[in-house]
This record gives C-alpha cells, sequence and structure tokens, in this order.
C-alpha cells in the first residue's frame, strides 16, 4: 500500500505522524519505505537520527523532494516493499499531486483550530482532481481514499475544539473523517525527536501508545 500523509497546509504534525506510521508497520513485520517529500528533509533526519543510534528495526527512506524524481522512483522500487510512506509538503505543489496519483491512501492531518479546518477546503480540491484524472488515466484503479485525521488535538476528552472541528469536517465531502485523534503530548515530539515512534520510546507513555495503537487499526 502507498500512504501519502499530507496537507496543503504546513504545521499540522504530518512528519511526526508519518514518522510513527512508517515504525509502528515496520514493528509488526512489514517491509517499510518512508519518502521524505518534503523539501525540509525532517523526515529524512529523523531516520538519520535513528539509524545512528542503531535502534531498530531499521527504516528504509529516501528524499524525493523532485515531483520528477518521485515521479520516477516510487513506482520502480515500491514493489520491494509491502508499504510506501510519503511525507508530502505542507502545501499545494507539483511534488504533493505527483504523491496522489501514485497512493493508495491519503491521509490528512489537522489541528482543531479555524486555519487548519479551513484549509482541508484546500486539500479537498486538490484530492477532486486527482480523482478525475485517475478516472481518465487509469479507469480500472481504485479511486483515491481520503481521510482525516486531528492532530495535535487538545488532551481533554470533551475538549469543544476539539469536537467543533471535528464536527466541521462533515462539511468537507471529500474526506473521510476518523474518530481516532492523536492528542497534543510531549511523548510525540520527544520520540520524534530521537528518530523514534512513542511505540519506542522509554518510558512508554500508554495514552500515546493507544491513540497510534488505534489509528493504526482503523487505517491498515
Amino acid at each position: 500500500m502507498i500512504v501519502t500523509v499530507g496537507n496543503t497546509k504546513g504545521g499540522v504534525g504530518k512528519t511526526t505522524l508519518a514518522l510513527n506510521l512508517a515504525i509502528a508497520r515496520a514493528l509488526a513485520g512489514r517491509d517499510v519505505w518512508l519518502v521524505d517529500a518534503d523539501p525540509q528533509g525532517t523526515a529524512q533526519t529523523a531516520i538519520s537520527i535513528r539509524a545512528d543510534s542503531g535502534q531498530q528495526p531499521a527504516i528504509a527512506c529516501t528524499a524525493y523532494p523532485d515531483h520528477k524524481d518521485l515521479n520516477a522512483q516510487v513506482p520502480l522500487q515500491a514493489s520491494k516493499f509491502d508499504d510506501v510512506i510519503i511525507d508530502a509538503g505542507g502545501r499545494d505543489s507539483k511534488t504533493l499531486r505527483v504523491a496522489l496519483l501514485l497512493s493508495d491512501l491519503l491521509i490528512v492531518p489537522f489541528q482543531p483550530r479555524s486555519f487548519d479546518v479551513w484549509a482541508l477546503n484546500d486539500i479537498g480540491e486538490v484530492v477532486d482532481l486527482e480523482r478525475r484524472e485517475r478516472e481518465v488515466k487509469s479507469p480500472n484503479r481504485a479511486l483515491l481514499r481520503a481521510v482525516t485525521v486531528l492532530n495535535c488535538a487538545d488532551p481533554g476528552e470533551q475538549s469543544s475544539d476539539n469536537t467543533e472541528a471535528a464536527a466541521a469536517v462533515a462539511d468537507v465531502p471529500q474526506f473521510e473523517y476518523l474518530a481516532t485523534p492523536i492528542r497534543r503530548r510531549k511523548a510525540f515530539a520527544n520520540a520524534a525527536g530521537a528518530g523514534l515512534s512513542v511505540l519506542e520510546q522509554k518510558p512508554i507513555d500508554k495514552k500515546a501508545v493507544a491513540e497510534i495503537d488505534a489509528l493504526i487499526k482503523t487505517l491498515f
């Protein structure tokens, strides 16, 4: 499966989420390839830190911030892996659009803030364009599945901001909302900075682990 974690808006925590997904799948015994398609290269930096520390399992990671390289290399190499996770840049770009054309699943993280919710309409339009192009070029291929995940959500179980943001997704018809929020916890940032998933970090944050486990089960 080829999965893109992306949004036309930056600052939504997509790289941390992509890193956690890739490592979680590897821990489950899958052969995983993490593709860093963001010019900032944060995912590749995290994987380099992981490799330098000798952390297992090792994660294959390649940077393809240029859309031409992404379009050429992913189809050539994807069959070598069970799962390909693409971390796309936080803006509308040719690289993001190529990633969507290549993917089976798009995960759009968004925070419970007005700007993030409004931006879903922008990425929704990109999804529509990709789906129409796929219908023309590859009519026998399943349409892109697009889901949204509330990321860096407020910690409180009864947060009105979380509830209102989740409800607003219903007005963006391109997406399926997953009721598996990832809350704002230091464990995620601390783990990512060491090239780890919260599933590996010590001491274990049981709540963070439960949130990632729930998301993984829903997605895969």
